[in-house]
């Protein structure tokens, strides 16, 4: 037996009136997951437990079924290890988005979805003006990268809001700020480089382009979710599976090289609507050769909630129906001659209207072999996981499911 993950980033939302009362799931066309819907078992999931942010790393961690009392450390960690650095016990490393302020206003968490060669250029920038010995960049994917904090004197323990939850409020307000006296030196270093990144890209040359085109400037960094070296069992040590993983984006890559995953970014895997959907399922297809367990995650159904951009949100979720998810059974089909069980969740909702991702239990399909199919629910949504047998699962509770010698 083989398995797989479907992860389609921040999937679930509400139902809304554009629709008619139809949610983006039950809006999309999907005749793959559909079909896959034939021989299968529906339930909810808690990926957001109330004591842990409401982030994307906690949410595939509790979906991967780590324990988050005991593993959780913050994103920026999980995301230098993603970017192939590990952390020393010196070093605290922050995720830090390259944002756009309008005014007092946070306006947009990614600066326009920023290219690659403009992200390197206003990064490199950052990096030669504000690194020190204690202060370094290091280049991420399009807005997200990572700034470190090199020295014993430095704090994770530093409060934070997500930007991609800010949009529209005063940035002044929101900024870093120290959980604990000890800590506000370290909230206090981090305030002082987002002023200073202010200054330093007012009237850079890749912002003045970007104005001039009618597009967002990266004009602010961003450092939030602070971490210092993560210890965390591998994910065969917890399941007895040999497991990999397939993303775009350095928090996912990041979970599967802590879990001693086989781990890997794809050609043309952009973590963008734009991304190489088939590319991403061939990998996953390969993953399978070597591997129990493919965990493949796309993160473009996220990033149109976070944008309120309801059309490409269908989109993306009809992209990943028709383009990743047939491919990667048709693929499969072709190369492996064992029983596939096959999981497709989100890792948490981000519904259009909020912008934001929200503590919602989220539905899960698990299909395949050795599923007993529940008739009374044909289509995979959130109304129907909501009928489903497994309802409110925690914990290592979903993988344990998965793996099960059968689902019924």
């Amino acid at each position: 037996m083989k398995y797989a993950v479907i992860l389609l980033d921040g999937m679930a939302d509400y139902p809304l009136d554009e629709l008619g009362g139809k949610t983006p799931i039950e809006a999309a066309r999907t005749p793959v997951f559909d079909e896959l819907a034939k021989n299968a078992q529906f339930g909810t999931f808690v990926t957001l437990p109330a004591a842990f942010p409401t982030s994307s790393d906690v949410a595939n961690m509790s979906v991967l079924g780590w324990d988050l009392a005991s593993s959780y450390t913050g994103r920026g960690a999980i995301e230098s290890y993603g970017l192939g650095v590990p952390l020393d016990d010196q070093t605290v490393a922050f995720r830090m988005n390259i944002i756009t302020t309008k005014g007092d206003l946070l306006e947009d968490y990614s600066a326009g979805h920023i290219g690659e060669p403009e992200a390197a250029e206003i990064v490199d920038f950052l990096a030669k003006k504000l690194g020190t010995a204690e202060v370094e960049i290091r280049k991420g994917v399009s807005y997200r990268h990572i700034l470190y904090l090199h020295g014993k004197g430095f704090s994770p323990a530093v409060d934070y809001d997500k930007p991609d939850s800010s949009h529209g409020m005063e940035w002044a307000k929101i900024l870093p700020r120290g959980r604990t006296p000890e800590a506000e030196p370290t909230a206090a270093l981090l305030r002082e480089l987002m002023m200073k990144s202010r200054e330093l890209l007012a009237n850079h040359p890749v912002n003045r382009a970007r104005i001039e085109k009618g597009k967002n400037p990266a004009n602010m960094i961003w450092p939030w979710s602070g971490g210092c070296k993560p210890d965390m069992p591998s994910f065969e040590k917890m399941y007895g599976k040999k497991g990999s993983i397939v993303s775009a984006v350095d928090v996912i890559l990041g979970l599967g090289l802590l879990g001693k995953m086989e781990s890997l970014r794809p050609e043309g895997a952009t973590g963008w609507i734009d991304t190489n959907y088939e590319n991403k399922a061939r990998a996953a297809v390969d993953m399978l050769r070597r591997n129990d367990f493919v965990y493949l995650h796309v993160e473009a159904v996220d990033e149109c909630g976070h944008l309120g951009d309801l059309p490409n949100k269908i989109k993306a979720i009809e992209d990943c129906d028709s383009r990743l998810a047939k491919t990667f059974l048709d693929e499969y089909r072709k190369v492996h001659k064992d029983e596939l069980r096959v999981m497709l969740l989100p890792d948490h909702p981000v519904p259009v209207k909020l912008r934001k991702h929200t503590r919602d239990a989220v539905p899960f399909m698990v299909a395949g072999a050795g599923v007993k199919d529940d008739a009374s629910i044909d289509r995979y949504t959130e109304k129907g996981c909501a009928r489903g047998k497994y309802q409110v699962l925690g914990g290592r509770q979903l993988m344990d499911l998965l793996f099960a010698p059968a689902v019924d």
